[in-house]
């Protein structure tokens, strides 16, 4: 499937934009040329030489800020897109094979997590435990996971019946046996596709929570918390959004990007795909001009 991906251009410019993102989450803190909070007399300037993206409003560099914050920022839409996929994908699967009752016992849940707004349910949350990004994107997680649950239940659903699946457990193999040699290859897919857009809206859940302050403590930068604190200044400074919400959109666009690319690329679309470039492959060997001798 990563060939499959990156033999599309959507595929490759979407890999290419979240390997520069996870550079620099892994890297961001150790690149900023300051000390992303330490304040100077210097406050709300702009662009020069010593400070690329200017000041905020406490003087501190905007360039370091946004280079610490982004691993925050991405490991917490990680969190939510793990958390989901692991609590959703399993349970989805498993209700097809279970019986009636673990069946109406994970819709009923599933159907109870997509009521509640994630959003408050994570401010609560953090009221109980306290202020901190781990506990409010787990929790964040757990509320996405209905998307993991369905997606997984209808692809196995698609092939639960499937005559080679059915074969396999009357010989006497184990469900779980089964389900990793003939379910998970078809189940993959889907749950791939999934993911990618899951990251994507891990992203603007983080954005918004930090956004309004929460799961991070001040002075801690993250990308929502420099788009919350610019948005305050923009008489003085109305370029300062741009940076950090150009960040954001180019992420979740890349993320988004990237589940068309592999949805365009599984399934019946991938065959298809394949075989059209294997004929165009075909077509051009047959009508390529033979080469021709030289002088010797």
């Amino acid at each position: 499937m990563v060939r499959r991906v990156l033999a599309l251009t959507s595929g490759r410019i979407a890999v290419a934009v979240l390997l520069v993102i996870a550079l620099l989450a892994l890297l961001g803190p150790l690149l900023a040329p300051q000390n992303p909070l330490a304040g100077s007399d210097n406050a709300l300037a702009t662009a020069s030489g010593a400070h690329w993206l200017g000041t905020d409003y406490l003087g501190r560099d905007v360039l370091s800020r946004l280079l610490d914050g982004s691993r925050v920022s991405v490991l917490g839409s990680l969190e939510v897109a793990v958390t989901a996929l692991v609590v959703g994908t399993l349970p989805g699967i498993l209700s097809v094979y279970l019986g009636r009752t673990f069946e109406w016992v994970t819709l009923r849940l599933t159907d109870t997590l997509v009521a509640l707004p994630f959003l408050l349910f994570a401010v609560a949350v953090i009221a109980l435990l306290g202020n901190g990004l781990t506990q409010a994107m787990l929790v964040t997680g757990v509320l996405v996971s209905p998307l993991f649950y369905r997606v997984s239940r209808a692809a196995t659903l698609a092939v639960a019946r499937a005559p080679y699946v059915e074969a396999a457990l009357i010989s006497g193999a184990s469900l779980g046996w089964t389900v990793r040699k003939h379910v998970w290859g078809k189940v993959l897919p889907p749950i791939a596709v999934a993911l990618a857009q899951t990251v994507g809206t891990g992203f603007v859940i983080v954005s918004s929570l930090t956004f309004l302050g929460i799961g991070v403590q001040p002075p801690a930068p993250t990308w929502g918390g420099l788009l919350a604190s610019d948005l305050g200044y923009l008489d003085q400074r109305p370029w300062g959004p741009l940076a950090p919400a150009l960040l954001i959109m180019i992420t979740v666009w890349a993320c988004n990007l990237l589940a068309d690319a592999i949805r365009d690329v599984s399934g019946q679309a991938g065959r298809a795909l394949d075989n059209d470039r294997k004929a165009r492959a075909h077509h051009l060997a047959r009508t390529a001009p033979a080469p021709t001798g030289g002088a010797s």
